[in-house]
């Protein structure tokens, strides 16, 4: 059995994901924690073999507590699993030692594939990771990203964002950025609940306000 442990603070996601990852048959979800430090603090007393882990947490967010898992349990397999797919975010992540990196918007088929790869060969690159550690290793560059405390939003999600506030359809927008119409809507979908948004038209008013999109 492959003892899983789940830290993200969104509880429906977290018990979401938990649901559908007791469906395989190989694995146990040992471990259920809100942010970093309960993490940390229940593997003190339980055992797993890989940690699902977020990005953006209170308390403890996900670049710490990797670097806490890396010098306190280095036997622990750690995958990030997040909204940002920016390159900064996963090349980082990956050079502090992580085991594998997949966006939340991924299919659950992903999902299962990288738990699986990591837990047999200790690895998992997806084609889109395996290019953007390319590209970070031919640029040398060494910035430690942060999140951004002026908007909520990733790179990706802003870019979806104008689009759809130049009315483009998922279709269009999924030609444009290179991105299948289903990680279009899990991008969408994002962008309303960190706005608050009920709607597209909630989603112009908030580009409006913050100066992301003028008509």
């Amino acid at each position: 059995m492959i003892k899983l442990a789940l830290a993200d603070d969104q509880i429906l996601f977290r018990k979401g994901l938990a649901t559908l990852l007791r469906d395989m048959p190989d694995v146990e979800v040992t471990l259920e924690c809100a942010h970093g430090a309960d993490l940390l603090k229940a593997l003190t007393a339980v055992q797993v073999d890989i940690v699902l882990l977020d990005l953006e947490m209170p308390v403890m967010d996900g670049m710490q507590a990797m670097e806490r898992l890396r010098s306190d349990h280095p036997e622990v397999k750690v995958i990030v699993l997040s909204v940002h797919d920016e390159e900064k975010f996963i090349v980082h992540l990956m050079e502090l030692g992580a085991n594998g990196y997949v966006v939340k918007t991924a299919e659950p088929e992903e999902i299962e594939n990288a738990i699986r790869s990591v837990a047999v060969n200790g690895y998992y690159f997806s084609d889109m990771v395996s290019k953007m550690m390319l590209h970070g290793l031919v640029k040398k560059e060494k910035v430690k990203p942060t999140f951004s405390e002026v908007d909520p939003l990733t790179e990706r999600e802003q870019e979806v964002l104008k689009l759809i506030c130049d009315e483009f359809t998922t279709a269009e927008i999924a030609t444009k950025l290179f991105l299948s119409p289903r990680t279009v809507e899990g991008h969408r979908n994002n962008i309303l609940q960190k706005i608050g948004a009920r709607n597209t038209a909630g989603i112009v008013v908030y580009a409006m306000s913050k100066g992301i999109y003028t008509p």
